[in-house]
């Protein structure tokens, strides 16, 4: 995110007398902004002398918020996207691997979208632990919602289509060492804890991390929606965030989100509009409530149709 002094060219009122006032309150980005109470920052202009410019240059930075985008592309710099992240993680499901042609590539954020108790949580726990058997790498997996279950990945060790490679309790204790779990009910801590991970993933610090899991990233982004711009600039800082752990880091970056009510009663993902073209990736999730056979259909895929989909039963 642009720190606050390179937007001094473009914008005068940003001078340094304002990025001295927001230095003061440890702002010196334009994300430093989102993670701030921005009606706590306009109060505290009251006490200084220059207190209308600096509401003004408050202002110009909320626009600025208002405009976050997701930088343009060329060509060649998608194609080397693509060829650069080809390796693909299973997601334990078969059905599922050959629907995407190979699994959850790294290098990519993808999005699951279903309504509730449709299988999305299920089918987080069943790639951690997929991950962790084949030995791939370990999981960070950020709970917002107290669905994680230690007892349930137990039980998918045994599922296994690798069962030989936990036959002892040492090498189970080993694999789910490799999952790591914090609870997460803050969009703020989510922010805090993803730059924390940012900065273990650089070279010098040989970090095995291999896949990062919220679930659901919903959870935290909906009662912050509210704020309007504030809310919304927010939201997409989280996306792109989440984007850059994947694609310069080489990671499978995996989100859930339920869904809403919409017009004529359906259901649409929620999050909106300003959400739904962050995700490299979006599958839709939803399951049959008389039993455990679930369907997947692809929303968004880079290079797969929408509207492919298969049915899958979720042990």
């Amino acid at each position: 995110m642009a720190p606050l002094k390179s937007l001094e060219p473009d914008y005068p009122i940003i001078d340094s007398n304002f990025q001295q006032f927001c230095a003061s309150h440890h702002i010196f980005s334009v994300e430093d902004f989102l993670l701030h109470d921005i009606y706590a920052l306009e109060l505290s202009t009251k006490q200084h002398f220059d207190s209308k410019r600096l509401e003004e240059g408050i202002s110009v930075v909320r626009t600025i918020m208002e405009g976050l985008h997701q930088p343009w592309l060329n060509g060649m710099e998608l194609l080397q996207k693509a060829q650069g992240n080809k390796h693909g993680i299973s997601t334990g499901y078969e059905r599922i691997d050959v629907l995407l042609e190979g699994g959850l590539f790294q290098g990519n954020l993808v999005e699951l979208v279903g309504p509730s108790s449709s299988g999305k949580t299920q089918l987080c726990l069943k790639v951690a632990a997929n991950v962790a058997v084949n030995n791939l790498g370990s999981v960070t997996f950020f709970d917002t919602g107290n669905s994680f279950s230690p007892k349930r990945i137990d039980k998918l060790l045994d599922q296994s289509s690798e069962p030989a490679k936990i036959k002892t309790e040492e090498v189970r204790r080993r694999v789910m060492d490799k999952i790591v779990c914090q609870s997460v009910f803050d969009i703020y801590v989510l922010f805090d804890l993803l730059h924390q991970l940012k900065s273990t993933l650089k070279p010098v610090t040989g970090s095995s991390v291999q896949m990062l899991i919220v679930d659901s990233i919903s959870s935290l982004v909906t009662p912050i929606l509210g704020s309007g711009a504030h809310g919304h600039a927010l939201m997409v800082s989280l996306g792109f965030l989440l984007k850059e752990l994947a694609y310069e880091h080489n990671l499978s970056v995996l989100v859930t989100n339920h869904m809403v009510g919409a017009e004529g009663g359906h259901l649409k993902p929620a999050l909106g509009e300003s959400w739904k073209n962050v995700p490299d990736m979006r599958l839709h999730v939803s399951r049959d409530c008389k039993s455990n056979i679930c369907s997947m259909s692809i929303l968004r895929h880079p290079y797969i149709t929408a509207g492919k989909a298969v049915m899958f039963s979720l042990k």
